[in-house]
Formats: structure tokens, sequence, C-alpha cells
């Protein structure tokens, strides 16, 4: 007999991840590389996630340890499920075949993420009233940072972000950067299974919606701060929503202009219209109605 087991281990094989966060962040990873300074490719990918320099120290060298054992650990073992005939349930690897002992990690492969502006040029009148020290500075289109590593025992700078040329002649520079085309391939994936939810597959200008989605997203997709969260994918839905009902306030908005000048000439206003019109009379009839049968005196 073909047992469930089995069918359930073919409908897995065949299944095909839509999105997920952990692809996301690594493509969002490599789009900021793009327009970063890296000293050298090893210290491009970060360990931990850091606030301030100063807080680089024996406790955030364990965390950023163990960190980086994890990762070690889960992308050996996704290398040997890549691999792994799916039917082969008996001999499928386990997770803790993979461990990695985080004291095994030298000092020197870590790389600590400072989040910093210290690099980022001054730019007095951007804003009116500045409320935090990013408005005092040159716009930029991500959260900036520096990357940190032990060379030769001492904490060394080994990449700045939003940086062009070597630290030593290089410049700050906001636009030799790009999206990668895989994230970019995500947000169009994103757009267009976002709009075939119920809620917005019936409007005639959905595609507008979906074209004003992508504009944003392009706009603000690094703007993702790894820091903060790790979930980008509500993020970026969240940007798509707000896209989508914009669009629909505005295209409401111009609907009652037409109607209110199709009625002003004296014609018919949309069907839309009609119906909101014939309910609102609907409703005054039945609280008419509803006013004459509490009347004591009828």
């Amino acid at each position: 007999m073909y047992n469930v087991v089995n069918i359930i281990g073919d409908y897995m094989a065949k299944k095909v991840n839509y999105l997920n966060n952990k692809d996301i962040l690594k493509q969002i990873h490599i789009s900021k590389l793009t327009y970063c300074y890296v000293k050298d490719e090893k210290y491009g990918q970060h360990d931990i996630i850091l606030e301030d320099v100063k807080k680089i120290n024996r406790n955030s060298l364990k965390q950023a340890r163990e960190n980086r054992a994890a990762k070690m650990q889960s992308e050996a073992y996704q290398a040997a499920m890549a691999v792994h005939d799916s039917k082969d349930y008996k001999n499928k690897p386990k997770q803790k075949e993979f461990l990695v002992d985080p004291k095994s990690i030298a000092k020197e492969d870590i790389v600590f993420r400072v989040m910093t502006m210290e690099h980022i040029p001054d730019e007095p009148g951007r804003k009116r009233n500045p409320k935090n020290e990013a408005e005092t500075k040159a716009k930029i289109n991500f959260p900036s940072f520096k990357h940190y590593a032990y060379v030769n025992d001492e904490i060394t700078e080994v990449a700045r972000s939003h940086w062009k040329g070597s630290l030593s002649n290089g410049f700050f520079c906001v636009d030799h950067g790009q999206i990668s085309n895989e994230l970019g391939t995500m947000f169009l994936k994103l757009v267009e299974r976002y709009s075939h939810r119920a809620n917005w597959r019936g409007y005639t200008y959905v595609d507008e919606m979906r074209g004003q989605a992508l504009v944003q997203l392009a706009q603000i997709g690094l703007q993702f701060n790894e820091a903060k969260s790790d979930n980008p994918f509500a993020y970026y839905t969240a940007t798509v929503n707000n896209s989508f009902t914009r669009v629909l306030n505005l295209e409401k908005r111009n609907q009652t202009i037409r109607d209110d000048i199709l009625i002003e000439q004296g014609h018919l206003p949309s069907y839309g219209r009609q119906i909101q019109h014939e309910n609102e009379l609907k409703e005054m009839r039945e609280m008419a109605q509803a006013e004459l049968d509490n009347d004591p005196s009828k």
C-alpha cells in the first residue's frame, strides 16, 4: 500500500518555497554590501550587531562565537539535506550531527557589526527641526554601520557602509551600489502574490497598485534594520499593504469627484454611487418606520 507517509513525503519534496525570511535577509545583506567598502571578503558577513564599538568585549565575543557556531551548524545541515534522498527516512541527517563548538572558532574569524553614523557627513538644515542624529546627517538609503574584527590582536575597522574606495583615500557615497536581482525578484513575487488576495484582486486598477508597491519597495527595501528585527517579510508586506491602500483611497476620491460632476451635468453616476444612494435611502426609511413604531401617540 502506498501509505500516507509516502504521500506526505512526495508532497514535501514537490513543495515550492514562496518566500522566507532567511533568503530575504541574505539578499538584503548582499545588496547592502554593494554600497560598502570591505577590506576582505571574509569580513563581509557579521556575526553580531552592536550599538557601540565599546561593547566589543568578552561577553559580545562569546555571543558572536555562539551565533557563528549555530550558523555553521545550520548551513552544514542544510547542505546535507540538499543531497539526501527524501525517501531514505532511516538515514535522514540530524541537526545534532553537525554541532560546532563555539570555542573552536578563533576570535580573528569573528566580525562585529557596529551601528554608527560617525562616517556620514553632517548636513545642517536638511530638516528644520531634527528629531534625531540621522536628520542632521546626509540622507542615506539604509542604516549605516561599520564592521570590526581582531587583526593582530587589536580591534580594527574592516568594513564601512556608504563608502567608495579605501578607508584612507575613499569617500562617502550612496549611489554606487544596487539591489540584487534576487531581491528584486522577491519584490515582484511578493507584490504579485499579495495582489491576488480576495480583498484586492477584484479592482480594475490593481495593476496601478502593483506598480506603486514596487516603486515603494525599491525606495525603502534596504531600510530594513537587522539590528531591530529578523522579519523582513512582515516589513515588506506592510509596505505593500500601505501602497495598495493609498492607491485605493486615491481612486475612491477621484471616483467621488467624477460622480459629483456627472450628477451636476444631469447624468447617472457610477453604479457603486447608485447602490450607495439606494442603501442610504433604505436606511432612512427604516429609521423613519422605527420612529413611527415606537411613537406611543400613534
